[in-house]
């Protein structure tokens, strides 16, 4: 199986750490991000990983060379020359995403900041027969994905300014359940053609948006769910606990 991750971001939340290194290097328990991502992800099968770089760029690489790529089959994709954001990154990693596999199977989709105790495998499985399945949870915040009753992707809120965004007319968002993004996703290579119409930089939110009322794209909202996000500093301090199963934070 292969995954991608996106490392390639500046971690301005994380200064003044990432101010020398890149945030998928910064540690947490004494492993960095990056090094938990990858044996968490070797772990659960998915052996062929792309890892797009920017920020400290060449740390990272050489990082990943110093332990024979932790066993498994890591690409970079470069974009050093300028950040692409989360559409942006998958597009330019194509090439590198379709070689030596079949072209239809999805991949993962990881941020390297993200720490859960989801079943990859598990979420994995559930993909089937989807053009995108997103991790999803009922954290409470100003911006939702909308989904209908059977859980397919039909827009995006923000509560406090009551703005809408979705393919729909009319679409009553008190109809839809709603639910915050959590910065993991399976991805179907079925949707790369509709990537022709965008430029080279875009979210990859906003991609989803555009598409869901032609393609199935799901909510996976997994029960029990603990998850945090690491590009905080005052997350860090939480993070070690959350790793050993001592505190885990919604989110």
């Amino acid at each position: 199986m292969k995954a991608m991750i996106f490392a390639a971001g500046l971690g301005t939340r994380l200064k003044p750490l990432t101010d020398t290194m890149p945030k998928a290097l910064v540690p947490v328990g004494g492993k960095p991000l990056l090094e938990i991502l990858i044996r968490k992800l070797v772990a659960s099968g998915f052996t062929e990983i792309v890892i797009n770089v920017h920020h400290f760029a060449d740390q990272i690489i050489s990082f990943v060379e110093e332990h024979d790529a932790f066993g498994a089959d890591i690409r970079f994709s470069d974009e050093s020359g300028k950040l692409l954001e989360t559409g942006g990154g998958i597009k330019k990693a194509i090439p590198l995403l379709l070689e030596s596999g079949v072209a239809e199977r999805p991949f993962l989709v990881h941020n390297v900041d993200i720490l859960s105790n989801v079943d990859l495998q598990d979420f994995y499985r559930h993909g089937a027969g989807a053009a995108a399945l997103l991790l999803v949870s009922e954290r409470q915040t100003q911006r939702y994905l909308l989904f209908d009753e059977e859980n397919r992707l039909v827009g995006w809120t923000n509560v406090k300014t009551g703005e809408v965004k979705s393919p729909y007319k009319g679409l009553d968002v008190e109809a839809c359940r709603k639910y915050a993004f959590a910065g993991v996703h399976l991805f179907s290579p079925r949707l790369f053609p509709y990537f022709d119409a965008w430029p080279d930089k875009f979210s990859v939110i906003d991609f989803y948006l555009s598409v869901c009322d032609r393609e199935p794209i799901y909510a996976y909202p997994s029960p029990g769910l603990k998850i945090l996000d690491v590009g905080k500093q005052d997350a860090l301090e939480k993070a070690e606990d959350f790793l050993t199963g001592e505190c885990c934070q919604s989110r």
